[in-house]
C-alpha cells in the first residue's frame, strides 16, 4: 500500500479520540461508534487514494494494520 493513512485526517481524529476514550484496546474502540465512524471515514478516504479495499481481505488487513498502528501510535 502506497497511501500513508498516518498521515490522513481521518486516522489523526481516530488516533486522537482513542486517546481521549481511554479504552486500552484499539480493537474494542473501533467496535464503538465514535471509533466506527471514523474507521469508516478513513476507509473512504483510502477508496480515494485508490486502495480497493473491496474484498473481505483486504479489509481485514487493512482494519489490523490500523488497529495494530493505532496501538503502537496512539497511546499514551
Amino acid at each position: 500500500m502506497d497511501w500513508e493513512f498516518t498521515e490522513d485526517g481521518a486516522f489523526l481524529a481516530l488516533c486522537d479520540a482513542f486517546r481521549e476514550s481511554g479504552e486500552t484496546s484499539a480493537i474494542e474502540f473501533l467496535a464503538n461508534g465514535e471509533g466506527a465512524f471514523h474507521f469508516q471515514e478513513l476507509t473512504q478516504n483510502a477508496a480515494g487514494e485508490g486502495i480497493d479495499l473491496s474484498d473481505s481481505d483486504s479489509l481485514d488487513d487493512f482494519q489490523q494494520n490500523v488497529i495494530d498502528t493505532m496501538e503502537s501510535l496512539c497511546q499514551d
